[in-house]
């Protein structure tokens, strides 16, 4: 399991670097917060280790101390996201953050390392290979998709979902617009941006959140529309030239995928979760989502 893990880790953050290299986007901010030399150092470590295990007493020495920085600083991380949730600077619905989960699989990869090699045999090495593939979206979902990152900003962004032929809002997209207009209420930001595409009849989707907005009490001035908001990436492309900094409102499992596409056209936006009742297609939400997600860390 060990090496299995520290080959995962590894080989993961070898090629985000080399993907950070080629397009300039550091996929490994997303698991941790450290110098990208360090992040390549401890990737070249971890994958000669669990290729070749039986090493010199120097190598193991070099090794041990390159990865236990590595887990310090993912330590330190998981530290700092405290500090921030008890400073009240932001809100989790889930407070665990995923630099705890990384800390542990790199200090079960140091406590390996103190042992004699155990041979590595395709079985758990698959188990674990398939637990990273659908576990790392998953846990970004739970830790960073339930994190509130709200603030003051200069526009809402809400993202749409459906809405029905006579024109109202489904569960989802109510949920969506009910927590812009709690932002705005709030006095976080002066103005919404409603994007989404065609409903299921004649109403638009944004026209629907807007009729919504204008009922919980949000001017119809402050409201603008992106009717071209067809998918995800249509909608970053379409309000990344917002002036400004974003607050980006959808439901947990959607929001690391935003992130990540602002992230990618080179801009920061923070999240909020929507207020949100029981979905019923959550499972089919979230294992479309962990598909997506890897398309989008893709850059597919």
């Amino acid at each position: 399991m060990a090496r299995a893990l520290a080959f995962g880790i590894g080989g993961f953050a070898l090629l985000n670097a080399a993907c950070a290299a080629l397009t300039g986007f550091n996929a490994n901010r997303w698991w941790i917060d450290a110098h990208p030399a360090l992040v390549v150092a401890a990737g070249l470590a971890l994958i000669a280790w669990a290729l070749a295990p039986g090493i010199g007493p120097a190598r193991r020495r070099i090794t041990f101390a390159v990865v236990g920085v590595l887990a310090v600083v993912a330590l330190v991380n998981a530290a700092t996201f405290y500090v921030l949730l008890a400073r009240g600077r932001i809100a989790s619905g889930f407070p665990v953050p995923l630099s705890l989960g990384v800390a542990a699989a790199l200090l079960i990869v140091l406590n390996a390392l103190r042992r004699p090699p155990a041979p590595l045999t395709w079985r758990p090495a698959a188990v674990v290979a398939a637990a990273l593939v659908v576990g790392f979206p998953l846990a970004q979902i739970a830790c960073f998709g339930r994190t509130d990152y709200r603030r003051p900003a200069d526009a809402i962004v809400v993202l749409g979902a459906r809405a029905y032929a006579d024109g109202r809002c489904s569960w989802a997209l109510e949920d969506r617009v009910r927590t812009a207009c709690e932002l705005y209420r709030e006095g976080r930001a002066p103005r919404l941006v409603m994007s989404g595409g065609p409903g299921d009849g004649d109403v638009h989707e944004t026209e629907a959140m807007r009729r919504l907005a204008v009922r919980l009490g949000v001017p119809d001035h402050a409201i603008a529309v992106d009717r071209e908001g067809l998918t995800t990436r249509a909608t970053v492309r379409n309000t990344r030239a917002t002036p400004g900094r974003l607050l980006v409102v959808s439901h947990f499992y959607h929001l690391p995928r935003i992130k990540m596409a602002y992230q990618r056209e080179g801009v920061d936006v923070f999240t909020v979760p929507a207020r949100s009742r029981p979905l019923t297609k959550m499972p089919w939400l979230l294992t479309r989502e962990v598909a997506a997600w890897w398309a989008y860390y893709a850059g597919v």
